[in-house]
């Protein structure tokens, strides 16, 4: 069912973007790699050994232009997984307006900027997933953690809208 198609995974470097880079591939999802600072030759190696096409992208998924050429290499976008995300914990009473806005950036914009490009090829498929990874802290919050649980409350509430939006066209939208 995945053989053939692409996904993008943000933050897929470590961590549990990598796990899931390389669980799509082992499904034979071509993978666009999108890391911030670097990512290992041995994570290229290890999603390309599954026999399938893997293109590492740097970059920050705060930039609204980030994802405009992913479909010129692959032809489609067929999942989004929108892993990327920051925490730079403080309390509220001391937290800065640089540590509010990286979080948030991060987190909640990244997320709508990949939204925003990738759901336009997906609707001229009529196909695509897009799965956004929140957390319990957007729920029920976290001490220090005003920024994050913010950015992830979002992260939900913008899962939900798009969810409405996309779905008449056959594009699905959930968060884990």
């Amino acid at each position: 069912m995945l053989k053939g198609k692409t996904a993008i995974v943000t933050g897929a470097a470590k961590g549990i973007g990598k796990a899931i880079a390389i669980a799509f591939a082992k499904e034979g999802c071509n993978i666009v790699l999108n890391y911030h600072s670097n990512v290992s030759d041995e994570t290229i190696k290890e999603i390309e050994d599954c026999g399938v096409k893997c293109m590492p992208v740097q970059g920050d998924v705060s930039d609204f232009d980030f994802a405009k050429n992913v479909k010129k290499e692959f032809g489609t976008i067929d999942v989004l997984v929108n892993n990327a995300g920051i925490t730079n914990d403080m309390l509220l009473m001391r937290m800065s307006e640089e540590q509010f806005d990286s979080v948030i950036n991060t987190n909640l914009k990244g997320s709508f900027n990949m939204i925003r490009h990738a759901s336009s090829v997906m609707l001229k498929q009529r196909s695509g997933a897009i799965i956004n990874m929140s957390s319990v802290s957007g729920v029920a919050g976290n001490i220090g953690q005003a920024n994050y649980a913010a950015s992830k409350a979002g992260v939900i509430g913008l899962t939900k809208a798009t969810a409405k939006e996309l779905a008449q066209r056959g594009v699905t939208c959930n968060a884990i």
